[in-house]
């Protein structure tokens, strides 16, 4: 007989993105005439820029020819796109890192969610609340049982506390999906400080850094001393570069990064995650690589930026309606997200259903592990 993984079981049913979509294309069937205006999953809404396009295009042509044709890649990336993330993403902030210790990948989704194929079962894992559910649910589908919830709120100015307990894994997603809010070095440099002293690890996912203004947010949390020791930053081109729908990303893990066998044996977590994506994963197109690899070019620059210039004008427009209709609002200024706060008479849900129904306008909803259905964003 065989048997099923059980620990499926104890994840929500419905995926959020997935029950969103669902409810919005029941109403579209029900009401085929209204223009819905959807501002709910982190869907890019702009077009590739000219110079991945340009790229892609060349690639193509490429694998159409014997002698430029390519067949498996190398399953951490190519190098001419790892050397151009080492020298743009990070040695121009005055970060070192090495070429090896850069793995590309088809997104931070499957980053974060596949990285603790890596890890101990019995690991204490910290995810904030609100929380990306990607975090969460792989952790309840591997069957890990000692979840704690940092909770982020507005007494608190969303800024995670380091939990009173030890813990042994953290996430922490710097601009956040979905509050929009960051931590500055002082603040980063305190969990950073905590992982040290617990030999704790910190998985950091970094997707939204491209949205960040101000000069006291870090676009890497390897900014912070020590960080190289204690942490993963996840990256992608997702939002930087609207390759939602091509599907391009990487994992920084520095070699000095370690974690524990039972007997206290220090293992490198970069060979063991060589040895996964080697085992599990065949690697990023070679056409999708060279997309990504024409952004970092000085003409790709310009004009990912303007799309980004683009989206960073539309939080604003939206936040600040929002506060002038009254709303509490969160968010916008580093990120392109905007956290709301529900009305007290409303679910969470209930104020989507509202929302669609009577304005057909589509947002996220989001109920707080700690305050059960009073959802805010």
């Amino acid at each position: 007989m065989i048997n099923i993984n059980e620990n499926f079981l104890d994840v929500k049913q419905s995926y959020l993105f997935s029950e969103i979509s669902r409810k919005v294309e029941e109403y579209k069937k029900k009401n085929p005439e209204a223009d819905i205006i959807k501002l709910g999953i982190g869907d890019v809404t702009l077009p590739l820029i000219p110079k991945v396009i340009e790229a892609m295009h060349k690639a193509v042509d490429e694998m159409s020819k014997n002698e430029t044709f390519r067949g498996y890649g190398p399953e951490q990336g190519y190098d001419f796109l790892r050397e151009k993330i080492v020298e743009f993403d990070y040695k121009k902030r005055g970060i070192d890192v090495e070429v090896d210790e850069i793995f590309v990948s088809d997104g931070a989704k499957c980053d974060t969610g596949n990285i603790i194929d890596i890890l101990g079962i019995d690991n204490k894992v910290a995810i904030t609340d609100p929380v990306y559910p990607v975090y969460l649910d792989t952790n309840i589908m591997a069957g890990r049982k000692n979840i704690t919830y940092m909770k982020m709120a507005s007494e608190n100015n969303f800024t995670p506390e380091i939990p009173k307990e030890d813990v042994d894994l953290i996430y922490l997603c710097m601009p956040n999906n979905p509050t929009g809010t960051t931590l500055n070095r002082d603040e980063l440099k305190k969990w950073v400080n905590y992982a040290i002293e617990k030999k704790a690890l910190i998985l950091f996912d970094a997707a939204y850094e491209s949205f960040i203004v101000e000069d006291d947010v870090p676009h890497s949390i390897y900014e912070i001393e020590g960080a190289k020791k204690v942490a993963i930053e996840f990256k992608s081109f997702s939002k930087t570069a609207g390759f939602t729908g091509v599907r391009c990303g990487y994992v920084v893990l520095p070699k000095e990064v370690m974690a524990y066998t039972k007997n206290g044996e220090k293992v490198s977590l970069n060979k063991l995650w060589n040895r996964r994506q080697c085992t599990k994963f065949n690697g990023v197109s070679y056409i999708t690589q060279r997309a990504a690899e024409a952004i970092y070019s000085e003409e790709g620059q310009k004009q990912i930026k303007e799309n980004i210039k683009y989206y960073q004008r539309n939080a604003k427009v939206i936040k600040e309606g929002l506060e002038k209709a009254g709303y509490e609002v969160y968010g916008g200024v580093n990120a392109p997200y905007i956290w709301l706060k529900v009305p007290r008479k409303y679910t969470s849900w209930e104020f989507f259903d509202m929302l669609l129904e009577k304005k057909h306008v589509v947002r996220n909803t989001w109920s707080r592990l700690w305050r059960s259905g009073r959802g805010i964003f």
